[in-house]
């Protein structure tokens, strides 16, 4: 096993060298992905890390990215080099001009506990809404005009009015004892830790149901952004002031629950 980075910096793959550090000017030039993932690690453990490799590795064979072997190969060195030690939110990417592999080490961005809302009736900007990567440019614009709106995240919306999700998490809702998401023939992202969540309501006899709804519909509903850095984030607060976040009387539960998920990182 390669000897865990310990900075961070983007890292370049090619088989037989593995993971070097890139050249500056390569990764300028060569910014446009394809294909992203990313989790978060702490002090080597990570939640649903092998449901990340698998979207990884689909999404690249999905845009002929580069063959099973290679794809497999990388994970490993991958997997090698990641940190044990400190707070992490690591991204694997395919680039779209070189289709390239790498491994971009970032420190842990402070985590939330609730977040804030901005609904303005966005309607969805990406280019390709299933895979993680094309439109990640676009969608951190899209947050920042939600922050400057005193925001922490921006909703996405269909031309209808349909919510999808946020810019960088699915939405979840209750309508009284049922978990709710949007259906899955929207055109949203196969969320890994909304995909945990779901799971986990069905074994507990829980009521899932996809369903349509318009921003207005989730008015005073526990709503919750679910991703992979966050965890579990109750909207506790809305710019519009039509809207009234519903009381996050389930949110801390299942918190706690996927507070119980994390696991080592396997050895390569």
């Amino acid at each position: 096993m390669t000897q865990p980075a310990l900075g961070e910096g983007l890292l370049t793959w090619t088989p037989g060298r593995g993971l070097v550090p890139a050249a500056t000017a390569t990764a300028a030039v060569d910014g446009k992905l394809l294909v992203a993932d990313s989790w978060l690690l702490r002090e080597g453990r990570v939640r649903g890390y092998g449901r990340h490799r698998e979207r990884f590795l689909r999404a690249c064979a999905d845009c002929a990215g580069p063959g099973p072997r290679r794809l497999v190969k990388f994970w490993q060195d991958v997997t090698a080099e990641l940190p044990r030690t400190g707070e992490w939110f690591p991204r694997v990417e395919l680039t779209e001009a070189t289709r390239e592999l790498r491994l971009r080490l970032r420190h842990a961005p402070p985590l939330g506990v609730e977040v804030r809302l901005w609904a303005a009736g966005q309607t969805d900007p990406r280019t390709a809404p299933r895979r993680k990567g094309p439109d990640l440019d676009a969608l951190a614009r899209l947050r920042g005009r939600a922050t400057g709106a005193g925001a922490q995240e921006a909703l996405l919306v269909t031309p209808t009015g349909v919510v999808l999700e946020s810019a960088t998490a699915s939405v979840l809702w209750w309508e009284d004892d049922t978990l709710c998401l949007p259906p899955p023939g929207l055109s949203v992202l196969p969320g890994v830790t909304r995909a945990l969540v779901q799971e986990r309501a069905v074994r507990s006899g829980i009521r899932v149901d996809h369903r349509e709804r318009t921003v207005a519909e989730l008015d005073g509903r526990e709503v919750w952004l679910v991703n992979a850095l966050h965890g579990i984030r109750p909207v506790t607060g809305w710019t519009e002031e039509s809207m009234t976040a519903g009381p996050a009387t389930r949110a801390a539960h299942w918190r706690a629950w996927l507070d119980e998920l994390w696991e080592p990182l396997p050895h390569s």
